[in-house]
Order: structure tokens, then sequence, then C-alpha cells
């Protein structure tokens, strides 16, 4: 591709059209309409333009069975410029995962999983000895480019017996690394009303819309106090859709009762993505849409509030000067059929249908 190419007529979400101007793979104008210049110029007329979608809860590790997949499957491929590994790998594997970072077209940054073995095995912390302090620490100093923060999977599956002392654990890690924690959220024991009380602000609740009975919501689908106390506190809100972790019911009563998006992500791995109910952060964000929420607000969760979280607001703006990080998708108002973890369908006139990015000097389609 030459080094100056024009995006022409794209629409911001405010529905403002504009020209950007790439050159050298940055942004080097954003201009009226029709009036950019380049060597080439592609017209993007009635299609969208935001910055990078960055999805904070995938499994990117294709090792891994049943939880993995190919960074670019996940990645360019879906309309995502930026991933976030979700605790596929612990010390054991993390420099593997590391490595085909730099095979990839996608960003990738990753959680690094308190348990040496990651996602080997699917009870990673039944097993205490499994956890080592002191490697996880290491392999923090080594990555300190790509780890974000520590993944803690406190539900009964993946704990056994372990209880909540895995979390207690990644308290401590997580005060000896200064980072934050996200910590999956499942089928007790340990009682959501004992592991919400150790999280602080800026860790985050993944699967918070999880229609399993150890949720956040009563059964009239009122916010539990632990929930509100969470925000309060500002601790960060993360769908994680997954293929058991988001319910339509608990997602429209968060809505009703003005909980906010802070981000969206899918939990995306090769099973979820080619048979459903995920299949791609595009199908994701359709469900948001189609309960209510703006095309703005729904954006920003992938875009500025998950740039925001890491630190790196650059990844989350359009902006000359910066390296040219975007997604292009359009609004097709036709029906599709949306379906939620728990097995309900629901119906929506509207979906969002990614087209390409423009990352690392280059349109990538979609």
């Amino acid at each position: 591709m030459e080094d100056r190419f024009v995006l022409r007529n794209v629409k911001r979400i405010n529905e403002e059209k504009v020209d950007i101007v790439v050159e050298n793979g940055h942004i080097a104008e954003v201009t009226k309409a029709g009036y950019g210049r380049g060597q080439q110029i592609f017209d993007y007329s009635d299609v969208y333009v935001s910055s990078g979608w960055i999805d904070l809860h995938v499994h990117a590790f294709p090792e891994f069975d049943p939880y993995g997949d190919e960074i670019d499957e996940i990645g360019v491929k879906q309309g995502v410029t930026t991933i976030v590994d979700a605790g596929s790998c612990g010390a054991d594997r993390i420099a593997d995962l590391v490595a085909s970072r730099e095979q990839s077209q996608t960003n990738l940054f990753a959680f690094l999983n308190i348990s040496r073995i990651g996602l080997k095995r699917v009870d990673e912390l039944s097993n205490l000895e499994w956890i080592d302090r002191e490697k996880a620490v290491e392999a923090v100093k080594k990555y300190k480019d790509v780890i974000v923060g520590l993944k803690a999977r406190m539900s009964k599956s993946v704990v056994h017996d372990s209880g909540i002392e895995p979390l207690r654990i990644a308290r401590e890690l997580s005060s000896a690394t200064s980072l934050p924690l996200m910590v999956h959220i499942g089928s007790g024991p340990p009682d959501i009303e004992d592991v919400v009380p150790l999280l602080e602000r800026k860790d985050v609740i993944t699967h918070y819309l999880n229609g399993k009975s150890n949720n956040l919501f009563n059964k009239d689908g009122e916010p539990l106090d632990v929930l509100l106390d969470a925000i309060n506190r500002g601790i960060h809100l993360d769908v994680g859709h997954g293929t058991s972790s988001f319910s339509f019911a608990f997602a429209e009563a968060a809505k009703q009762h003005g909980i906010g998006l802070d981000t969206i992500s899918t939990d995306i791995y090769r099973g979820n993505r080619l048979n459903g109910p995920v299949y791609s952060m595009a199908n994701v964000l359709s469900k948001f849409l189609y309960l209510g929420y703006s095309l703005e607000e729904v954006i920003q969760a992938v875009t500025t509030h998950a740039a925001n979280w890491l630190n790196r607001p650059e990844l989350g703006r359009i902006k000359v000067g910066d390296a040219a990080n975007l997604t292009l998708f359009t609004i097709e108002n036709d029906p599709i059929p949306l379906t939620d973890s728990e097995g309900e369908q629901r119906v929506s006139d509207r979906r969002i249908e990614t087209k390409g990015v423009v990352l690392n000097g280059e349109i990538i389609e979609c």
C-alpha cells in the first residue's frame, strides 16, 4: 500500500462525515469529507469509523483446549485491533504467548494467570501448589510491556476445595506487582458476597452479567448491595460474554437500574467463535444495541473505556500524529437472531458488521 492514503467519506459515531489521511502508518489529517489528498483513495461512504476496537477478555493461546484460539482469528479478522488475553497462561507458558504476539498483526496484551499452569487445566486453582508467587513476580518483571494485570477465576469448577484462598493470594500478588486483578465470577462457592469485598479500585469483575445463581442480582433483577458498593469503589465491570456468562435478563436488569457500560468483551475462543453464542465482537456489540444502548455508548465500551483502563489513551482516539489504529464497520438494518449464554434468543432489527481495520500502515479487510 502507498505511504499516504485516504479513507474517504467515513462516518464518525456522531454521524459526522470526514476524510482520514494516513501517512507512514500515522494519522496525518482528519478533514472535511472530500478534501483529503493522498496517493490512494478508498471510498467508505456509509461506513462508520472508530478507533480500533479493544477486546479486554479473550483466549488467544491456541495450544490450550478448550479455551484457545489464534490471535488474528479473534483480532483483526473480527475488526478488533487490540486483544487482551485473560489469563490463558501462567508463569509456565507466558513466554510462549509473548512470542506468538510477535508473529501476529493484532496488538496483544495479557493478564497473567496466578496459577503457573494457566488454562492447561480448567481447575487451575484447585491445587494451591500451582500458585508460584516467585515465578509470577519474575514473569511480570520480564514482560512488563505485555502483562497488564493478574487473573483469578473464582468459581467452584476452578477452585474446588481451595475456596476463597486463591483470591487472597492474588491480592498479595497484586500488591507485590502493583497490578490490578481481573476476577472471573461464576458458580459458587466461593459466594459472590465473599469475593467482591476483596477487590479494589481498578480491579475488574468479568462476567458481571452472567445468569448463574451466584450472580450480582437478586431474583427480582435488582443489583445486590455488593455490586453497588463495588461500583462506588471504582471497580471495573467487564462483560466477558463467553459460552456461559451472559444473560439477556440480567443485562436488561443492569440497564434498567442505570448500571453503565464499562467494557464489552467477548471471552472468545475457538469453540464459541465457530459454534456460538459469541461468534464475533460485532455479534456481541449488536446485542447491546438491541438492549437499547446508543451506538456511542456501545463503541465507547470497546474503545475509550478499554483504552483508559489499559492506561493507553492513544488506542481509544482518532488524533493527528497517533499511529493509525481504526475499525471500519456498518450498521445493517435487517433482522438478526441473537442468542445469550442461557440459550434465550432475541431478534434484533439492527446489527453491526465489520468491514476492516487500519493497523500497521495498511487496510486489512475483515
